[in-house]
């Protein structure tokens, strides 16, 4: 009898929320350097060693890439033990079958590029780890997960990992919409970068490499951000903190409708609550294109008012935009009446990065709940625009225009769900005290 194969890995953060999470999909997204490729590898890793008979898949968009990075990653920090004891082995593929990690106990790891995906996808899995899930298509993804169906773990997954993209990449809109979990990992989250509080001599070398980075990637590359272009206006934003999963809402906290008209361009409802303390909650949206605004006021009365009854408290204030002939139709429609929204932008936006910076007690006066968009339109997906808040707020940048005044002036597009939470912010902290009129 062979002796045990011996494992170290302290998976932290999203790392040990992976572990224990089962959700069918799940994303890990963060900085470089975060550790995100291991804690997967690992997982994928541990499953076959403790089951026997499990098959598990690993991937990346090429081949080349798979065996320049991930794999080098795998053998060198995930499995290394386990070869050198022989309770794993390589094997190298055949006309008849892909590369794969064969496990003394049956289980198997099978390894390639989707650019080599016909004999790579033609069996069933019970996991699947694709790294750097930015570079696949939304197809790709598809086809992985009707392979997922072999059967020998309880349940099977898809896990990802990936530095962010633009916030409208297919990946983020995939995770907004419910359909995956995303775990945001951090440097911290880390061993090799951050031990007993403070940074490793690796760990600070390989920030001050990140920290030499610019524009898009650095925000991306150093802080894990979802952007899409330079300038970015709410640099405090953090998803880590910011986004929050959804929860009960007590009826005794205030509520309150901000509202940007639009046709062409999105209709923009945002559902807010606001705590004991001050602190705003986005609870739900709608973000919608093509539709009447007396159509809106139907949909949202059906929401907060199903078959005719509240099931909460009605908001303190509906704050809308200022073109009157909306205003007028939207408040017919829903027997309210509403505010003019304090439409100053460059002291809204100050006021919203104040709330988004962290208080005194380590928590920010602002929040978006997860999963909080009514519905996606799909129109705009094809498109590939935002469809909610979270996909507005990487983008919403400044307008570096030659002549135009410096982080003054945002950049006029794609920016509707930005105009509603500013809308929300200023009333509460820049406004004077609503009163609303029932019609």
């Amino acid at each position: 009898m062979s002796a045990p194969t011996v494992v170290r890995f302290e998976p932290r953060g999203a790392a040990l929320e992976l572990f224990q999470r089962t959700d069918r999909e799940i994303c890990l997204s963060g900085a470089a350097g975060t550790g995100k490729s291991v804690a997967a590898l690992m997982k994928l890793h541990l499953s076959c060693l403790a089951t026997p008979g499990v098959r598990a898949l690993i991937v990346r968009k090429t081949h080349a890439s798979l065996t320049a990075s991930t794999l080098v990653t795998f053998r060198q920090m995930v499995a290394a033990e386990a070869l050198a004891a022989g309770a794993v082995k390589f094997f190298g593929g055949s006309p008849q079958e892909p590369a794969s990690f064969r496990y003394a106990n049956g289980s198997t790891i099978v390894v390639g590029g989707l650019d080599r995906a016909s004999r790579l996808l033609s069996t069933e899995f019970d996991l699947a780890f694709v790294d750097e899930a930015v570079e696949v298509t939304a197809e790709d993804l598809d086809t992985i997960v009707t392979r997922l169906r072999h059967g020998k773990l309880s349940r099977q997954q898809l896990i990802m990992a990936t530095n962010p993209g633009a916030p409208t990449h297919h990946l983020k809109q995939r995770a907004d919409s419910g359909r995956c979990v995303m775990l945001y990992s951090r440097h911290e989250d880390n061993p090799r970068m951050h031990q007993n509080g403070e940074w490793t001599q690796y760990g600070s070398e390989y920030l001050a490499r990140l920290d030499s980075l610019v524009g898009v990637r650095y925000e991306r590359m150093r802080w894990g951000k979802w952007v899409a272009s330079e300038g970015m206006i709410y640099e405090q934003w953090d998803e880590s903190v910011h986004l929050i999963d959804r929860r009960p809402i007590p009826d005794s906290w205030t509520r309150w409708w901000t509202i940007d008209f639009g046709f062409t361009n999105p209709f923009v409802w945002q559902d807010w609550a606001e705590d004991p303390d001050g602190r705003l909650y986005l609870v739900r949206e709608i973000y919608k294109t093509k539709t009447l605004v007396e159509d809106h006021a139907k949909q949202i009365l059906r929401l907060v008012a199903p078959e005719g009854k509240w099931d909460g408290p009605r908001p303190r204030a509906v704050i809308c935009d200022h073109d009157a002939e909306d205003r007028a139709t939207l408040e017919r429609h829903l027997g309210m009446s509403t505010i003019a929204a304090r439409k100053g932008v460059s002291d809204g936006i100050q006021a919203v990065q104040a709330r988004l910076r962290t208080a005194g007690d380590g928590r920010p006066r602002l929040f978006v709940m997860r999963d909080g968009l009514v519905e996606r339109d799909r129109g705009l997906v094809e498109a590939k625009k935002p469809t909610c808040t979270l996909e507005e707020v990487g983008g919403y940048v400044w307008d570096q225009t030659e002549g135009k005044p410096p982080k003054e002036v945002p950049v006029k597009e794609n920016d509707h769900a930005m105009d509603a939470l500013r809308y929300m912010v200023a009333q509460k902290d820049l406004g004077a005290r609503p009163r609303i009129r029932w019609i």
